[in-house]
């Protein structure tokens, strides 16, 4: 990215494929969409990835193909959720230093151009929903209602993480689901774990802007564990690492699984022990770091149906 770039949005790389590739006409639609910050497509899809290959009881085509599908609709669901929310939020966004330069309050995408692009990828997701058999279809359709309450959260609640937890991590019912046709209580208890999982790292991220949200009255889970952070945070990551070992257990996974939860475990660790509260860009880099999380929750539930 061009250091001189007046639209240069603070809590994306310097140099993202969006600003150093794309032609100038499209950046401010790939900035709605947050294509400059692929993290969030990661943090979404990662869940769905965790679902489908618990619920796979060997590699197949047909695994395969519904990763590639889920990606997919990763990308594009959060796209249409990151537009959503920055069309209910563009008078808070005005008022917050990380987020006053995205294309609505910037002026550089009307609200309706922003509805057209919302109803544009929603499409095209449902087209991706469709193929992925009843029970997981209907699990996308309830989907609907976390996704649309979310950017509410943040004004009734001091915890949205935890709202942005129930609807994040919703893909790992809807992977379980789209392999098996139905769900169990192992996967509602991993999924709750992974609710704990993402409370942590949002926490972490709303680090940046807790100076912002004071003065304008936005809540958060960073704002309500003031000084406790660390503590709060570590509590969280531990309790993904005891649910979803416990999903994990009543899913039948051999105990090589855990010795893959134990290098989750000793990773959110080491975020949590070296992080800063006072430090918003080390807070970033700290929140990324959970896509390296979840991948490794992927690869302890593969080498936990390898031992079975």
């Amino acid at each position: 990215m061009r250091e001189s770039d007046p639209l240069t949005l603070p809590d994306a790389a310097r140099k993202n494929w969006v600003d150093t590739y794309a032609p100038e006409a499209l950046r401010p639609w790939l900035r709605l969409g947050r294509f400059d910050r692929p993290i969030g497509i990661w943090l979404l899809y990662l869940p769905g990835a965790m679902g489908l290959v618990f619920g796979a009881a060997q590699p197949s085509w047909e695994l395969g193909y519904r990763l590639v599908l889920f990606l997919v609709g990763a990308a594009l669901m959060r796209a249409a959720g990151c537009a959503y929310n920055d069309v209910v939020d563009r008078d808070i966004d005005l008022m917050v230093a990380r987020t006053r330069l995205r294309p609505i309050p910037s002026g550089q995408i009307s609200v309706k151009q922003a509805l057209a692009f919302i109803i544009g990828a929603s499409l095209i997701s449902f087209l991706i929903l469709i193929q992925l058999g009843t029970t997981a279809i209907w699990l996308g359709v309830g989907s609907l209602g976390l996704v649309a309450a979310y950017p509410f959260m943040k004004r009734i609640t001091w915890w949205p993480q935890a709202w942005l937890g129930l609807t994040f991590n919703w893909g790992f019912p809807m992977g379980y689901a789209a392999m098996t046709g139905h769900i169990n209580g192992a996967v509602w208890v991993f999924y709750s774990g992974l609710i704990f999982w993402t409370i942590g790292y949002d926490t972490i991220y709303a680090l940046q802007d807790r100076e912002d949200d004071a003065l304008i009255g936005v809540k958060s889970s960073a704002r309500a564990m003031g000084a406790q952070v660390h503590l709060g945070v570590s509590v969280c990551y531990g309790l993904a690492i005891v649910l979803t070992g416990i999903g994990a257990w009543i899913g039948g996974l051999s105990p090589l699984f855990y010795i893959g939860l134990a290098g989750v475990a000793f990773h959110v660790w080491r975020l949590v022990a070296t992080l800063d509260t006072e430090d918003g860009a080390g807070a970033l880099r700290r929140f990324k770091a959970n896509g390296m999380t979840g991948l490794m929750w992927v690869v302890a539930i593969i080498i936990g149906h390898s031992g079975v």
